[in-house]
């Protein structure tokens, strides 16, 4: 049994997220993808205070499949530098991680 992740990244607009959503998991390098927002933001950004909204996209995937779904969010993005961080699953049934397996096989 693999290493499953949840790999998360944060988007400006619902829409923006169900667009990198399907993008991903089309690509076969994410079994599936929650949205959940909006969520409050503060942050610094380019030397700036800043707060606003986001929408938070929470992908399932293999640490095999991590750096072709981080590459893919990179590039779809429509941040330049949007947040992409992964969490290892400590524990999982084994029909879902033969799941996640499975869908994203190459």
């Amino acid at each position: 049994m693999g290493e499953i992740l949840t790999v998360s990244t944060a988007t400006p607009t619902r829409d923006a997220a169900v667009r990198l959503s399907r993008s991903a998991i089309s690509a076969g390098i994410a079994a599936g993808g929650q949205i959940t927002g909006p969520v409050g933001s503060v942050f610094w950004h380019a030397g700036e205070f800043g707060e606003g909204e986001e929408w938070v996209v929470s992908f399932k995937t293999t640490a095999v499949r991590y750096d072709d779904l981080e590459a893919h969010l990179i590039e779809h993005h429509e941040w330049q530098n949007p947040e992409v961080t992964a969490v290892p699953i400590a524990r999982a049934s084994a029909a879902y991680v033969e799941w996640v397996e499975r869908v994203t096989a190459k």
